[in-house]
């Protein structure tokens, strides 16, 4: 099916910034609540929400076999388990409604007054119910920086990981939707001269930039996903922050991996960027070497050329941006993890997320968190203010972007922020 929502020639008839994340050929999707608090699932173009689930009761979207209630819903799980000929069916569609010189809707001004409205007049939601999320360690920049911090740096990467994606399975009733604010966690500490564990909130609160992908029904338990097969299953990508405390991690890690440092919040961009939409980036990854197993080799163009950016924001101060990375420097490609996730049987259902794990590039000013800008707290970080940090402290609000841009074509992700507010007693 041709992907006509992605004609880099299209323009709308909505008055739309030249720079913006979300022209006519990006079509994400989303859940919002309306001015009348009425929950539905939407898409963006501009600075403009449109209500998909007014679009629908409006006859916009006849001819496409879809159930009366898919886009009237708290969550896009449905949708997505539609799968992709739906979801192109649906993007195509609302690229037409949308497009410059089409009057259906344009000239139809009762119909757009509930269609249509300003972002800000909107909340936004979390996008999909997560019933189950895992996170790689894909990036081999990350990996070797964090492998020399904590072991010796000539055997900075474990024997395994060259060979295999890394994951751990995540906690996904943390996960939270940007702008939502987190309180500093509690935990235990590696124990002083004394041998007693500290306990207390964390001094060593940390972001980690990284993306997600979402799934849709991949597979029946005991059924694997071939890798030529893998990205059919992938609906798209969101922005993805996950905060972690890395002085409670460090003494719960060993020897089964993260656990309550990262579970108290894990924080996304609420619009989901279709694979459609990114199709025009795609770029080849790093070279594997050695060559993986057959099971997950594939061809080129696995990886996708999207620049990424991290800043800190003090409490009312200007930010400060610490980190310039790209996703392409991911090592395992998406298509890798979904393989590799479902080579023993696992099976993947719609709205299940995949971290990319901390996104790192070859330079100090592209490290995806703050534990390697810092180098482990041996160095600072400074800010505009005259500042600096080591970590983040309390009322920082960390704000990640995500945009591609080729030939005058940029299909961007808007924010994922979130704030960082004191422990709770």
């Amino acid at each position: 099916m041709p992907l006509t929502a992605n004609d880099p020639s299209r323009k709308t008839w909505l008055d739309t910034l030249v720079n913006t994340d979300f022209p006519i050929q990006n079509i994400p999707f989303g859940v919002f609540s309306t001015p009348d608090d009425i929950i539905t699932i939407g898409t963006r173009i501009g600075d403009y929400a449109i209500d998909l689930g007014a679009l629908h009761q409006l006859g916009y979207f006849d001819g496409i076999d879809l159930s009366d209630d898919i886009f009237m819903q708290d969550s896009l799980n449905n949708f997505i388990a539609d799968g992709r000929k739906t979801w192109r069916l649906i993007r195509n569609r609302i690229s037409e409604l949308f497009l410059e010189g089409n009057s259906k809707l344009r000239d139809h001004q009762e119909h757009r007054n509930v269609v249509l409205f300003m972002m800000n007049e909107i909340k936004m939601q979390l996008p999909v119910d997560v019933g189950d999320y895992t996170d790689f360690y894909a990036s081999k920049e990350h990996a070797t920086n964090v492998g020399s911090l904590f072991r010796d740096p000539e055997n900075a990467l474990l024997p395994n990981w060259l060979r295999i994606p890394i994951g751990y399975h995540g906690r996904s009733s943390s996960i939270i939707p940007s702008g939502t604010p987190i309180h500093r966690p509690y935990g235990q500490t590696k124990p002083g001269d004394n041998g007693i564990p500290g306990f207390g909130p964390s001094k060593l609160v940390d972001f980690e930039l990284e993306m997600a992908f979402i799934t849709t029904d991949a597979n029946q338990l005991g059924k694997r996903v071939p890798i030529e097969k893998a990205e059919d299953y992938i609906f798209g990508l969101v922005l993805f922050n996950d905060w972690s405390a890395r002085d409670i991690q460090a003494w719960e890690y060993v020897p089964l991996g993260p656990f309550l440092g990262k579970s108290f919040a894990s924080t996304i961009s609420p619009w989901i960027v279709t694979l459609d939409a990114l199709e025009p980036f795609r770029t080849n990854g790093p070279k594997q070497d050695p060559t993986p197993l057959p099971y997950l080799k594939h061809g080129e163009n696995k990886n996708f050329d999207i620049k990424l950016q991290v800043a800190i924001q003090p409490e009312n101060d200007e930010e400060t941006v610490v980190t310039n990375s790209n996703f392409k420097y991911m090592y395992w490609s998406m298509a890798q993890q979904l393989t590799h996730h479902t080579v023993n049987g696992c099976n993947v259902r719609s709205g299940d997320m995949m971290g990319s794990g901390t996104i790192s590039g070859p330079t100090k000013d592209s490290y995806g968190s703050m534990l390697e800008l810092s180098w482990r707290g041996q160095n600072s970080v400074p800010l505009k203010n005259g500042k600096e940090r080591k970590f983040i402290q309390d009322n920082d609000t960390i704000v990640m972007r995500a945009f591609a841009e080729k030939n005058g074509l940029r299909i961007g992700f808007g924010e994922c922020n979130g704030k960082v507010l004191a422990a709770i007693d």
